[in-house]
């Protein structure tokens, strides 16, 4: 079983962004997103083999929320009602 499957997360719930991942990729404004979500609540969209949670952040940048999307780590997140 995956962490997030094991902590009770699950595609649909609601997650809380409360950290920046450690290591992000360098460029493209990576780091810049990661920060804008920090406080925002998204639904998990989908989550991976390695247990990254995939969450759509559009609206951050003004756009619709499918047109952005991140990869985080359960441990960044706090899942929220």
């Amino acid at each position: 079983m995956r962490w997030p499957e094991w902590c009770g997360m699950k595609i649909g719930d609601r997650v809380e962004v409360v950290a920046v991942p450690r290591s992000l990729p360098p460029g493209m404004g990576t780091q810049a997103l990661f920060e804008a979500c920090v406080g925002r609540t998204f639904p998990i969209a989908d989550i991976d083999d390695n247990g990254l949670l995939e969450l759509h952040v559009g609206e951050v940048v003004g756009e619709d929320n499918f047109m952005h999307s991140i990869w985080i780590e359960a441990s960044c997140v706090l899942l929220r009602p």
